[in-house]
């Protein structure tokens, strides 16, 4: 009895210190890369794409994205698993999620249903 629960209580303090050191990555900064999308309506489109994330608090973020048609702010917050995020803008209806695939570089990839749908991902990293 003796040995189980001091193998429970090992897998309880490793399981417990992996989570304990972990903290929000810090998002802020310029990304730049290449965006490819799909969708009926535009045909299949590759052009290169520029984030930056102005503002971090927390999980919070605030920045705007450069397109075809202009620049957008958008409002995000990175998922507890501290590697996915979501960001959204007001004035699109679509969602763009991400990934946090090193400290400098990140996958976002939109995708907007109904009648306008579209899907793409760019890959991104940021500048030093």
């Amino acid at each position: 009895m003796f040995k189980f629960f001091l193998i429970l209580f090992s897998i309880n303090f490793i399981f417990n210190s992996s989570f304990a050191n972990t903290s929000v990555p810090d998002l802020k900064g310029e990304w730049n890369g290449i965006n490819k999308t799909i969708s009926e309506s535009k045909g299949m489109k590759t052009w290169e794409k520029r984030v930056i994330i102005l503002e971090q608090t927390d999980r919070r973020f605030v920045g705007s994205f450069t397109y075809t048609d202009g620049t957008k702010k958008f409002y995000g917050v990175i998922h507890p698993d501290n590697v996915t995020f979501t960001w959204v803008s007001s004035n699109s209806r679509g969602y763009n999620f991400g990934k946090i695939l090193e400290k400098n570089r990140i996958s976002a990839c939109y995708v907007e249903p109904g009648i306008d749908s579209t899907a793409g991902c760019a890959d991104l990293e940021r500048k030093n």
